[in-house]
């Protein structure tokens, strides 16, 4: 343990002693020769000690809103005072931002999770009132000494989450530490130590306090992180999940006949970890909300047969609307909720290709409903596929794989990805004699089927047939 301590020390000081960060220099000489104190604290002290770049520049001090401001000035292009409430302001310094806040000593009321803010006069205090140990680092400036009164560098190498003081406590002061506990689990590989579990199981209904959009940021923050799947089974196995995403222990309840998992809840999980593992370009928010909450319709739609078979009708449309109401609770914005809940409702469509030959038409609609979603549709649907039967799993790969190339001629043809009418809006107004109304999108429906059933007719030929459907409707 000491020799891995060692390295995560020498670590810190080679960090921030890299030529990238003059910064630290800089303000720390500039407070210092005001009388003030400064330290460096939070996540660029333990991404440091993890040997990742310092992202955020969050600094702490003893000198007052006012007083920091004055120091700051003179070295930013720009300042500001929006967080002077709680102590904070912040500036641009060498290009980078930079945010200083007073020494904190504050008091909950634990009605809100609003702190009743009070400043402190020491950093060691400021510490203590950190959601974790490695979290509660800090480096002195301009000497660069770190300080560790709670034991963060020696959880820094075990790779633990604790809280300083007694979790109950911490929890209970801002219980959204303990959705923090699972997000960092997936952010930093970490695990929490027995005492923050425990804590976490028995203060759930806490959380109640907690509005929406802050569960909301920091789940999109684990589910995006590099192992969202450890993450949500922390939030499950501590029922903090029934409170923030009930859909997701919901799936326990429910046997998955198809995929011959234990429950749909694992299977949710695998197919989760199996879409991260074919994303293209690193963290997809869109893909991963999909692939967790494919299956959230199952337990609503469960049926049990005569013979013992389960059946679950329905349940990607189910699904969808299930997966829009829980989104929206979480406040993301509404195209975000429009494309996962779409993903849910298109996942199951593939299946019905390898039990029948699909026309051309039928292929053209499976790309025109995915519309700009069709390469996460394309992994969803692989990741769906789960059965242990190597065999079966196989012959599964293989009849998406003839779909994928079906797409690819068919758009190479046709430019699939952009289907229209072969006339547009002002045209079947100049054919039809029509004003704009609702009988020219009736119109432009009628070209549309007939796009995706034959292909591209030409003008003329749209023309023509548009003619005689336009009869057939006044005789």
């Amino acid at each position: 343990m000491m020799g891995g301590m060692q390295a995560v020390l020498q670590t810190v000081a080679q960090m921030m002693a890299h030529t990238d960060l003059p910064i630290l220099t800089t303000l720390g000489e500039a407070f210092a020769k005001q009388g003030f104190e400064l330290s460096l604290v939070g996540g660029s002290v333990r991404d440091a000690g993890l040997g990742r770049p310092p992202s955020d520049l969050d600094f702490t001090t003893n000198a007052s809103c006012d007083e920091a401001l004055s120091v700051l000035k003179p070295l930013s292009t720009a300042h500001w005072d929006v967080g002077r409430q709680f102590g904070t302001v912040g500036a641009r310094v060498q290009g980078q931002k930079v945010e200083v806040t007073t020494y904190r000593a504050d008091a909950y009321d634990h009605v809100t999770r609003k702190p009743i803010v009070a400043f402190g006069d020491n950093l060691e205090d400021d510490l203590k009132r950190r959601d974790f140990t490695v979290n509660a680092l800090a480096l002195r400036l301009p000497d660069r000494v770190l300080v560790d009164p709670f034991g963060g560098v020696a959880d820094l190498v075990a790779g633990v989450l604790r809280t300083p003081g007694a979790p109950e406590v911490s929890f209970s002061d801002d219980p959204l530490r303990m959705l923090r506990g699972a997000r960092f689990v997936s952010q930093l590989g970490f695990r929490l130590d027995p005492g923050a579990l425990a804590a976490m199981r028995a203060m759930g209904e806490s959380l109640q306090i907690v509005s929406g959009e802050r569960i909301g940021e920091e789940l999109m923050k684990l589910l995006v992180g590099q192992d969202p799947v450890a993450g949500l089974r922390v939030l499950v196995e501590t029922g903090l999940a029934d409170r923030v995403l009930p859909e997701l222990p919901a799936l326990q309840l429910s046997v998955d006949e198809h995929h011959r998992h234990k429950d749909v809840y694992e299977h949710s999980l695998t197919v989760l970890q199996q879409a991260i593992d074919q994303e293209p370009d690193g963290p997809d928010a869109v893909l991963r909300w999909a692939a967790l909450l494919h299956d959230t319709g199952k337990p609503a739609t469960r049926k049990f047969g005569a013979d013992g078979t389960v059946s679950f009708h329905n349940h990607d449309r189910v699904g969808a609307r299930l997966t829009r109401k829980r989104l929206r609770a979480l406040h993301y914005d509404k195209e975000f909720v429009a494309q996962v809940s779409r993903l849910v409702e298109l996942h199951m469509r593939f299946f019905g290709y390898g039990e029948q030959a699909w026309t051309d038409s039928a292929v053209r609609r499976y790309v025109r409903d995915a519309g700009p979603l069709l390469p996460r549709l394309h992994i969803l649907t692989k990741a769906d596929m789960t059965t242990r039967n190597q065999r079966k799993a196989a012959r599964l790969r293989g009849i998406y794989a003839s779909l994928e190339e079906r797409i690819a001629q068919l758009q190479a043809q046709e430019e699939l990805d952009a289907i229209r009418p072969d006339l547009d809006g002002t045209q079947i107004m100049e054919i039809l004699g029509l004003h704009p109304g609702r009988e020219v999108g009736e119109a432009r429906s009628f070209l549309l089927e007939l796009r995706l059933d034959e292909g591209p007719l030409g003008e003329a030929e749209a023309a023509r047939r548009l003619r005689e459907w336009w009869d057939a409707r006044q005789s």
